[in-house]
């Protein structure tokens, strides 16, 4: 019995669901050109396109008012369908569709949860092509999945920030107390975090605290490093602590070289270490 195998692909973020979708769309629909456009109510960019043959570029950019997508967004929550683009009341006065000159769209919004428009989902051709119920059920059912994609998005940016909060202690020093895993994404989100507030605060140490990473590999130790590089790069004096026995021994075993980083084993220690006291009153 023949067996077929399939190839699971994990999405980290909305851009690559939106990549995916949009190439999974063009096989099967024969529509020459399936883009998504973000917009701010004043320009509309092409953030993800699919040609056959090439219409559009990522990174295109028009006025939102001149677009194909503008007639979509205010046509609502249903998906618009132009099939010929030269003789809609819609379309014919627009530059776009002289410099087109002939073809079809469809185009169907893309919400946030609460509502606000991101841009949209579309499909454009020099050639008019019909849309049957059933593409109309897959934009819908894919401008909904990207919907959902954008939350998730948004979750996952504020989980990484409430994962690695960077806390001013008093001035020159604060406190990055990293927790959870650590994955290729939450290390882009920590570094920027780093650099940006040690910047913004003026700060002369940064207390990094490990006792919340559930786990250390090549990459974790990796990142500490580099983390620290960029910091001394910056004249920020990085110093580790909550280094647990386990996370030591498994750094020792993968032969991470942090002989050179300032580490204490508690938080207190490591502010002792750059002269303050704690005591009560």
């Amino acid at each position: 019995m023949n067996s077929t195998a399939f190839t699971y692909k994990k999405f980290t973020n909305f851009d690559e669901a939106a990549d995916s979708i949009l190439r999974m769309m063009s096989k099967m629909l024969k529509i020459n050109t399936l883009f998504i456009a973000k917009n701010d109510q004043k320009t509309n960019e092409i953030v993800k396109v699919v040609n056959k043959e090439v219409l559009l570029k990522e990174g295109d950019k028009l006025p939102f008012e001149e677009t194909f997508c503008k007639l979509s967004v205010d046509h609502g929550k249903n998906v618009l369908f132009i099939p010929d683009i030269t003789k809609s009341d819609l379309t014919n006065a627009l530059n776009v569709t002289r410099n087109l000159g002939s073809g079809s769209f469809v185009g169907l919004p893309i919400f946030y949860e609460d509502g606000r428009n991101y841009g949209t989902i579309c499909g454009l051709d020099t050639e008019q092509f019909n849309l049957t119920e059933e593409h109309v059920e897959l934009f819908e059912t894919m401008s909904s999945l990207l919907s959902y994609c954008l939350e998730l998005d948004d979750a996952n940016r504020q989980i990484q920030t409430l994962s690695a909060p960077l806390v001013p202690i008093t001035k020159g020093v604060a406190i990055l107390p990293i927790i959870g895993n650590i994955n290729e994404f939450r290390l882009e989100a920590i570094i920027e975090l780093a650099l940006t507030k040690s910047g913004t605060l003026s700060l002369d140490y940064l207390i990094i605290d490990l006792s919340g990473i559930l786990q250390i590999n090549d990459m974790v130790s990796s990142s500490l490093l580099k983390i620290v590089s960029m910091l001394r790069l910056i004249g920020v004096t990085p110093i580790l602590t909550g280094i647990r026995p386990d996370l030591a021994i498994k750094t020792i075993n993968m032969n991470s070289d942090l002989s050179s980083v300032q580490t204490q084993a508690t938080l207190e220690s490591a502010l002792k270490s750059i002269g303050f006291r704690l005591s009560r009153e």
